[in-house]
């Protein structure tokens, strides 16, 4: 199921690049939209499946995106240690450990 929506995600921010990619550029920058407001994105008909599109494939991943978070494997169980630190408790537990050399209280070589 999340391989699944994994592949339908990559899928979908597929076709969101190429829509944004056809849209019409407006031109000009930050300026072109101060300076007429008599055609938004182009052409009217075009524009609109466009715009709708690229609306319709945003919500679409991050509802994917959601799904994916709430049915991955971790999903509930916070306490679950990973791999990784798992070999390391292993390995740096306290008794294991080597004991450090004690001085001994007959030591003549400070005077």
């Amino acid at each position: 199921m999340i391989t699944f929506l994994i592949i339908l995600g990559i899928l979908i921010s597929i076709l969101l690049v190429l829509i944004i990619l056809i849209q019409n550029p407006k031109g000009g920058g930050l300026s072109s939209g101060f300076s007429s407001s008599n055609n938004i994105i182009g052409v009217k008909r075009t524009g609109d499946f466009l715009e709708n599109g690229t609306w319709g494939l945003a919500i679409a991943i991050m509802v994917i995106a959601i799904l994916v978070n709430i049915s991955g494997p971790n999903s509930g169980t916070g306490t679950k240690d990973s791999k990784i630190q798992e070999q390391i408790d292993k390995t740096a537990a306290p008794s294991a450990l080597p004991a450090m050399p004690q001085p001994s209280s007959t030591d003549t070589t400070k005077k």
